[in-house]
């Protein structure tokens, strides 16, 4: 059973920095971040690989946000830069059985974590 727990989510000011943090037990392959702001459609944030070698990026985090997973593989990180207020959302982490592939639509993973909630302000 694949479970997975987010953490770090709290307040900032625009400009502040985060570290969002995925616990990850069971097996897991590729992860995923995602968000999810009010009203809005769960939207894609990042990838990365089983191996933590190859990362990909939504266009709106790019140059800002930084994704990487720790040596054992149990653990990913979001590092959260430069932050803006559209930024604000339930974060969640997502993962996949398989250790293969890519993925960047809600779809494509099978396993989510609860979220955790950031709050960018002015």
């Amino acid at each position: 059973q694949v479970q997975l727990v987010e953490s770090g989510g709290g307040l900032v000011q625009a400009a502040g920095s985060l570290r969002l943090s995925c616990s990850a037990s069971g097996l897991t392959g590729v992860l995923g971040w995602f968000r999810q702001a009010p009203g809005k459609e769960r939207e894609f944030v990042a990838f990365i690989s089983w191996s933590g070698g190859t990362t990909y990026y939504a266009d709106s985090v790019k140059g800002r946000f930084t994704v990487s997973r720790d040596y054992a593989k149990t653990t990913v990180y979001l590092q959260m830069n430069s932050l803006k207020p559209e930024d604000t959302a339930v974060y969640y982490c997502a993962a996949k059985r398989s250790r293969l592939g890519f993925g960047n639509r809600p779809d494509d993973y099978e396993y989510w974590g609860q979220g955790t909630q950031v709050t960018v302000s002015l």
